[in-house]
């Protein structure tokens, strides 16, 4: 498990770094992803961890920001929850605590976490009598994550609430992972409502990067109908990849590091891949 420490964080920026130098390759991304969807069970912390770490693997410092109470994606990081002594609780806090203080190295060079723990929960219901509630996050994140990341990585909770909203309002690009079943589709035209008014009133710049299929299964000709629907639901961009459940993904967040590290040369480790150059490309 990965514990905290500043030279274990500054030694994965640097390594990071120098590979995105040498390469010579790597595309400008300073991007704040939100992965968001309000129906739990749909893969956006699988989803937040891989694309984190198929982007450390081209050479980008990654942040991945745990804002879901549950924390898994701080556990599927490598971040043990007992060690976690000030999370994203506090710096949402009254307190607010300063993001640098939490931020952890993950067990993959170049991927950083800000983590979460269940008091998360709590802050959230704080976040309701604060001045400038939808706002928290978006000033906690400015400064000098900006200066020491090249991607930020929001995990979001699966519910509508002030932590998602909070994402939502400090980020630039939402992706939707979308389980390809009739009642997960037929619940995105909330969200993206949800996601409209946020562009209108409180964040001109979000933008949906992309709706994601997950648990995708060609086998089926269900599957194979919602994946016709998704692409079909308004004028919204459909990733050309898509991911599918396999034995490796589910093993992976044991071991605490992305797939493209645990079974890298599986098919899910290849999806993630792609779906990052996507994301590369769609800017």
């Amino acid at each position: 498990m990965t514990g905290g420490g500043g030279d274990g964080y500054h030694r994965s920026v640097a390594v990071a770094t120098s590979r995105a130098f040498v390469a010579g390759k790597v595309t400008p991304l300073t991007k704040i992803i939100a992965i968001a969807n309000q129906k739990g069970g749909v893969g956006k912390t699988t989803c937040s961890i891989n694309l984190g770490g198929a982007l450390a693997e081209l050479g980008y410092r990654v942040l991945c920001v745990d804002m879901d109470p549950q924390a898994n994606l701080t556990v599927g990081l490598g971040i043990a929850l007992s060690e976690v002594r000030e999370s994203m609780a506090d710096v949402l806090s009254d307190d607010r605590v300063p993001l640098q203080q939490i931020v952890r190295p993950a067990e993959m060079a170049g991927l950083s976490v800000a983590p979460a723990t269940l008091e998360l929960a709590s802050t959230e219901v704080e976040l309701f009598t604060a001045i400038g509630r939808e706002m928290v996050l978006r000033d906690a994140l400015s400064g000098w994550v900006e200066r020491q990341f090249d991607v930020l990585i929001i995990d979001c909770p699966p519910t509508l609430g002030l932590l998602t909203i909070n994402s939502l309002v400090a980020s630039s690009r939402v992706i939707i992972p979308v389980q390809t079943q009739y009642y997960a589709i037929k619940g995105l035209t909330a969200l993206i409502k949800v996601i409209n008014t946020i562009k209108l009133k409180l964040n001109h710049d979000l933008e949906i990067l992309g709706l994601l299929a997950t648990f995708y299964d060609g086998r089926t000709v269900l599957a194979r109908e919602m994946l016709e629907n998704l692409r079909e639901l308004g004028d919204h961009r459909v990733f050309d990849t898509m991911i599918k459940n396999t034995v490796k993904l589910g093993e992976a967040p044991l071991t605490g590091r992305p797939i493209t590290e645990y079974a890298t040369n599986s098919s899910a480790a290849r999806a993630f891949r792609d779906l990052a150059q996507e994301v590369i490309e769609l800017g």
